[in-house]
């Protein structure tokens, strides 16, 4: 979560609101994530839920509400601007489909897309929502989050936290036939001018043209492409 403002109440939902966008929380969750006490929880968490800020899922845990979304669309959205002026070219210098996720909650979101124009290719539209639990976007968004959320988020992963510290080390996460049967890829990424990960930039194929290794191929060039939608925040 960012800097306190220095209002009490407010810092407090924000930080609820934080908590709970990374995962379903009943009241003892929230108050063991957010260190609050059960009644000061309580009381916010409900005033959040009257406002739509949050909701409860059917088992009466709190979750993003939909006030949240409508107000997220009405943002300019600077980091998928950015990249949509860099995916095009990526997409051709390696002639597969290319994306830019973005974390919410326990899933990563398409925000942008570029295909090829024809052929085999993997097809991931704009607003596709997918696990966080497989996939080398999965694993950047992962790798540079703060410890709660990897804590929520990596018992039900196929990869481990040393495949999360490799790609820390590396600076890039691949995988291969992990999200889906015969589909590779390769994901990097995109930092804000204060240096926080706020996406993945990815390049994904076929297999039979990405290889088992497509960092070998195509990290140099992932990594060029975040850079440059990084430098354009």
């Amino acid at each position: 979560m960012g800097k306190d403002s220095g209002i009490g109440v407010l810092d407090k939902s924000v930080m609820i609101l934080h908590a709970v966008a990374a995962q379903p929380r009943n009241l003892g969750e929230l108050c063991d994530t957010t260190g609050l006490p059960r009644a000061t929880a309580h009381r916010l968490s409900v005033g959040l839920e009257v406002h739509q800020l949050l909701a409860r899922d059917e088992s009466g845990r709190w979750t993003p509400g939909p006030a949240l979304g409508r107000l997220a669309s009405s943002a300019r959205d600077h980091v998928r601007d950015a990249a949509l002026l860099i995916l095009p070219r990526l997409q051709e210098t390696t002639g597969e489909s290319v994306q830019l996720y973005r974390r919410e909650g326990a899933e990563r979101v398409c925000m942008a897309a570029a295909e090829p124009p024809t052929g085999l290719r993997d097809t991931v539209p704009e607003g596709t929502r997918l696990p966080m639990s497989a996939g080398s976007a999965a694993k950047v968004l992962l790798a540079w989050a703060d410890t709660d959320t990897v804590a929520g988020l990596l018992p039900d992963a196929v990869y481990t936290q040393r495949t999360l510290a490799e790609t820390r080390r590396r600076g890039w996460a691949q995988s291969v036939a992990e999200r889906a049967a015969g589909v590779a890829s390769i994901s990097a990424p995109v930092r804000s001018p204060l240096g926080e990960v706020v996406a993945a930039v990815s390049v994904s194929g076929p297999i039979d043209r990405m290889g088992r290794r497509p960092g070998e191929r195509w990290a140099a060039d992932l990594l060029a492409a975040a850079e440059a939608i990084g430098a354009r925040l």
